[in-house]
């Protein structure tokens, strides 16, 4: 049995959260259990999965079985490009391809790779996620005070995350709100995927993305996509519902129109091998000065490339 103070760098984390770092490598399904069970006590009374800890609080873990370690691969350094940083906060341009933690099949991501490339850091946790195919404005918070507030705006939708998405067909030009329900589930293979559902749906929850043109081509459509919820795959699926999937998007995308990006065959001359999803513009309010900070990600020159060719 161990018995956990609270300290300042676990202040307001949620109690699941705080377990999963302290059994690190205990499944998640079996930390959730133990929590649903009552075997964790928080100053001695039960406590959900939600409850967020103050500090000096007592937390009882029961006793669960670790297991064996494994030789995982080490974690190679890395940094990545900076468009902000000072003492509370980090916001880097997250290439496409890496994902941003490790799980899921992958060893490591970006804030592993940040904290070994940073081992004097006390405190680096992603405030929010990327898909892995996505490129991009990614925001870290380098204190826990940071963390929740920053956390708090983007449950507030006080943020402002805007996405150059580049999708297969003419977008209607009179299509600019999708307000269209979105359910979470696994697929035969364990893997976690989206579907639109309709709005009275039992498990689906209300998503809602703004869409402006910014340039049309022949066989595809340069959009500006701001999204007012946060939902997995918000973006993806909203677009692809609509008959306009994103080119190079091997989850919900024209699957036959990537192969064809990607020999080089739909644009000659030009192979495109990832999904064309960038977060470009990010805007929130610091989380020690309140002062609002807008910034802007460039787009990658893979996907400028393709611009250029179309």
């Amino acid at each position: 049995m161990q018995r956990l103070t609270v300290d300042e760098g676990s202040q307001g984390q949620r109690l699941d959260n705080f377990l999963l770092r302290v059994l690190k490598g205990v499944p998640k399904t079996h930390v959730y259990r133990v929590i649903r069970s009552g075997e964790v006590r928080i100053n001695k009374g039960r406590a959900s999965a939600d409850t967020r800890l103050e500090i000096g609080d007592e937390v009882r873990v029961p006793p669960v079985r670790l297991p064996a370690p494994t030789a995982a691969p080490p974690v190679p350094a890395r940094e990545f490009p900076v468009l902000f940083e000072d003492e509370h906060l980090l916001v880097i341009d997250k290439p496409a391809g890496v994902a941003v933690h490790g799980g899921s099949g992958v060893s490591f991501g970006v804030i592993e790779q940040l904290r070994r490339a940073r081992p004097g850091a006390k405190f680096l946790e992603l405030v929010h996620r990327l898909d892995k195919e996505t490129s991009g404005l990614l925001l870290i918070a380098k204190k826990r005070s940071a963390l929740t507030s920053l956390q708090d705006q983007f449950r507030a939708r006080d943020t402002g995350k805007t996405y150059a998405a580049l999708v297969a067909g003419a977008w209607p030009e009179k299509k600019k709100v999708i307000d269209v329900a979105l359910h979470k589930y696994l697929d035969a293979a364990g893997e976690r995927r989206v579907r639109a559902v309709d709005a009275d749906h039992a498990e689906g929850r209300r998503s809602i993305s703004l869409v402006r043109i910014v340039q049309r081509f022949q066989k595809f459509t340069l959009l500006d996509v701001t999204i007012k919820t946060g939902r997995t795959h918000q973006i993806r699926v909203h677009l692809a519902n609509e008959g306009c999937p994103i080119a190079g998007d091997d989850k919900y995308g024209d699957f036959a129109l990537n192969h064809a990006l990607a020999r080089g065959e739909q644009v000659p001359g030009l192979r495109f091998e990832r999904m064309f999803l960038h977060a470009r513009r990010l805007a929130f309010d610091h989380p020690a000065t309140a002062q609002r900070i807008e910034l802007e990600a460039p787009l990658p020159p893979e996907c400028v490339r393709l611009l250029e060719h179309l």
